[in-house]
């Protein structure tokens, strides 16, 4: 029978520190997180995280470029290809569902310093930003300004979600949140299509 793996030991460090890290935020959010509490979480010795990150800010890199990664899979699921109005619309109930149901993961990701230079956290940002434009060029193929429209979009969904996350607006009932997304949404796109007639 082989022997379990000593502290000084792990087959998948890096993966056990982002669970680690992942667990630690979401009991207690980002203030308490360091590379020390994640060594001890994932069982291995106080040093061991070092192999892999640097410091506080390369983990919270890592964590919030997996974050993109399933953001982007979780809008992907609520529409695959969006269109038209209501498509988009569901993506953006979607995104506001994500960040409530993972908020310290929201935070870190969008709220956190994180490594500005990270190969993986650029490459992560940047196929977001772009799934994001191109969602609203489907959407409306004609827009004279398509990434200004993204940009505007991209905004109100995410202060939206930050508005529900810091309590200022109520996410006591989903159903509530997901029909005044809705609502906002639309009034936005209404707007933009009679000012475009």
């Amino acid at each position: 029978m082989p022997k379990p793996s000593s502290p000084y030991h792990h087959g998948d460090l890096r993966g056990a520190c982002l669970r680690a890290a992942r667990e630690l935020l979401e009991e207690d959010g980002s203030a308490g997180l360091s590379l020390r509490a994640v060594a001890r979480r994932a069982g291995v010795s106080p040093t061991a995280p070092y192999r892999h990150y640097a410091d506080r800010d390369a983990l919270l890199t890592a964590v919030a470029s997996e974050g993109y990664g399933e953001l982007a899979g979780f809008l992907a699921a609520a529409h695959p290809a969006p269109a038209a109005p209501d498509d988009l619309t569901a993506v953006a109930v979607a995104y506001v569902r994500f960040a409530l149901a993972h908020p310290a993961l929201f935070r870190v990701m969008f709220a956190e310093p994180c490594d500005p230079g990270d190969a993986e956290r650029a490459a992560a940002t940047a196929t977001f930003s772009a799934y994001v434009t191109a969602l609203v060029q489907n959407t409306f193929p004609g827009a004279t300004a398509p990434d200004a429209l993204a940009t505007a979009v991209w905004a109100l969904v995410h202060g939206l979600a930050f508005l529900h996350l810091d309590g200022e607006l109520d996410a006591t009932d989903p159903a509530a949140v997901d029909a005044r997304v809705r609502a906002a949404v639309h009034a936005v796109l209404t707007t933009r299509g009679q000012d475009a007639r």
